[in-house]
């Protein structure tokens, strides 16, 4: 009996350390500083991808928080300039990961910079796609790029993530007359949105015609008559976050989608619920918590109004 209490002790430990949680984590060596944003940056765009928002937080904590135990804290976001197209193409909710996003940050006391990056499967959860094909083939494009880059980081996972009863995509529906104009409906829908962002505290730092993209440019067929993505960031969100789960920034700035696709009478808008964070990083401080379900709540209202 000790022999098989004990055989089964080394299996659940051999699971444990085999176990993957749902973000991509990779630490590089940077006691020098000379690995930037920038840097990583220009790997990606080399890299096949196409790198949308490179945002340096640390003005902002310390305008509005007065400090930080940051020296670097950017929020970065980017898309696949061959993956992106097909994927959202065929799964309409994938615009919430275009562009995705890539935490990079080094407290002021250490050496080592940090990159954060959820995996393909974690996407496929958030947004219910059970073919990660597609995923997998933009992941394993990210992946390459930092393994090139600097051949020498570590790389891990974050820990399993919490289970949450809550659905990941927090999506809203308006029903549109079939024979209003789209450009009307598109610029009406758009402007009722974006005129609520500034009330709650939200900032776009990002706005993206992801149509453009799907149709090369006016070169092929869209299978929407249009798709536009909102980069969103909510400042004390992501400071009360960092100062417990700086990983949490690979959420950061939210991707909001807004479609309509040919042939149907509505507009789809949703995001990536606050519960993504609080499942995938852990986030457990209190603080940090309250502030993201306010935030949820707040972009709620936003969306049912916009809708209505």
């Amino acid at each position: 009996m000790k022999k098989l209490l004990l055989l089964a002790l080394a299996l659940f430990c051999a699971a444990s350390l085999q176990a993957k949680g749902d973000l991509h984590l990779f630490s590089i060596d940077n006691k020098d500083g000379k690995v930037t944003p920038y840097i990583i940056e220009e790997a990606l765009n080399n890299g096949g991808l196409h790198v949308e928002l490179n945002s340096n937080m640390i003005g902002p904590f310390k305008k509005q928080f007065k400090e930080t135990k940051y020296k670097v804290f950017t929020l970065m976001t980017f898309w696949s300039k061959k993956y992106t197209k097909p994927l959202v193409d065929k799964y309409p909710k994938a615009g919430v990961f275009t562009p995705m996003g890539m935490g990079i940050y080094q407290a002021k006391d250490e050496k080592t910079l940090h990159l954060s990056v959820l995996t393909a499967k974690a996407q496929g959860k958030i947004v219910d796609i059970k073919d990660l094909a597609l995923l997998k083939k933009i992941e394993a494009e990210v992946l390459a790029v930092i393994k090139k880059s600097f051949p020498n980081a570590k790389h891990t996972y974050s820990e399993d993530s919490l289970k949450t009863s809550h659905n990941l995509v927090t999506t809203y529906e308006m029903e549109v007359d079939p024979d209003d104009d789209i450009e009307d409906v598109q610029d009406e829908f758009t402007m009722n949105l974006e005129s609520a962002f500034k009330p709650f505290g939200f900032v776009v730092p990002q706005y993206m015609d992801l149509n453009e993209v799907l149709t090369e440019d006016g070169k092929v067929e869209s299978p929407y008559d249009f798709y536009l993505t909102y980069s969103i960031c909510k400042l004390p969100v992501i400071y009360t976050v960092s100062k417990s789960r700086p990983e949490a920034s690979a959420f950061a700035p939210c991707t909001t989608m807004i479609y309509k696709k040919k042939g149907e009478d509505k507009v789809v808008v949703g995001f990536p619920a606050v519960y993504n964070w609080l499942s995938s990083a852990k986030v457990e401080d209190k603080a940090a918590k309250a502030e993201l379900l306010k935030a949820q709540k707040d972009f709620e209202s936003i969306l049912k109004e916009a809708t209505e």
